[in-house]
C-alpha cells in the first residue's frame, strides 16, 4: 500500500517529509513525482511504510494537519488509471519554511 500526501509546498524534500511519517512507523520509500517538462516537483508525494497499521495511523493523524503552513491531504493512494487524455490545470505555489504540524482546521480540496 502507498500513502498519497497532497498540498505540499514545492520546496518540500524527502528530508523534510520522511521524519513526519517516521513518527508512526518505518518509512520504506518516499517518492516525489516531477513534471516531465520542467523537472519541478508537483506538490504531492507518495510514502510507503513497512506495516499497513502504521500507514493507517499516519493517515488518521496527518490528514487535515497543518504542516509548513499548509493543510495536508493524506489518504491511501489509488492505483494509477491508464488514461490517454491529458490533464490540465496547474497550481502556483509558494510556501513557508517552518517546523511542526498541527491537526486543526478543515480538509483540503479533492484531487
Amino acid at each position: 500500500m502507498s500513502i498519497y500526501v497532497g498540498n505540499l509546498s514545492y520546496e518540500v524534500t524527502q528530508d523534510h517529509l520522511k521524519p513526519v511519517f517516521e513518527d508512526y512507523g518505518k518509512v520504506t520509500r518516499v517518492h516525489f513525482p516531477t513534471d516531465r517538462e520542467t523537472g519541478r516537483a508537483r506538490g504531492f508525494a507518495f510514502v510507503e511504510m513497512s506495516q499497513d497499521a502504521e500507514e493507517d495511523a499516519a493517515i488518521t493523524a496527518l490528514d487535515g494537519a497543518e504542516w509548513m503552513g499548509r493543510v495536508l491531504k493524506v489518504n491511501k493512494a489509488k492505483p494509477r488509471e491508464n488514461n490517454d487524455s491529458f490533464g490540465g490545470g496547474g497550481r502556483s505555489g509558494g510556501g513557508r519554511s517552518g517546523g511542526g504540524y498541527n491537526k486543526s482546521g478543515g480538509g483540503g480540496g479533492r484531487y
